[in-house]
């Protein structure tokens, strides 16, 4: 059976996703301010990254792990609000795009699989 990855169309895919993505989320109030200051070109290609190895496609992520990527953003005042605009955001995108409702519930899914890790409801690994 195709990957996540395969099925939503693969890098091209995931990378015009990221771009919509963040001109989404730094346009949305609830959010943008926890990118103040972050190198958004940066950002995207972690994002895009992540994305792809989280959706099946190959894993390229060098970055920190949820726990710790997002430590600081929750000593700023992240929490459960926050997470779901990023995840309406991401579902947005994605229905812009063309993906199905079944995908974007998957996609939906594997968000709430890091939820806990992301709002440090969890032990960061040693």
């Amino acid at each position: 059976m195709p990957t996540l990855f395969d099925r939503i169309g693969g890098a091209n895919a995931v990378k015009a996703a990221v771009d919509i993505f963040y001109a989404k989320v730094l346009a949305d109030t609830r959010i943008a301010h926890f990118f103040q200051g972050v190198d958004m070109v940066g950002q995207a290609s972690k994002q895009r990254a992540f994305l792809i190895m989280a959706f099946g496609g190959p894993n390229t992520y060098t970055g920190a792990d949820m726990h710790r990527g997002h430590a600081k953003l929750v000593e700023r005042g992240l929490d459960d609000s926050h997470f779901d605009a990023v995840v309406e955001n991401l579902a947005a995108t994605l229905g812009e795009l063309g993906v199905g409702a079944g995908e974007i519930s998957e996609v939906a899914a594997i968000a709430e699989s890091v939820r806990a890790d992301v709002l440090g409801r969890t032990s960061s690994p040693a």
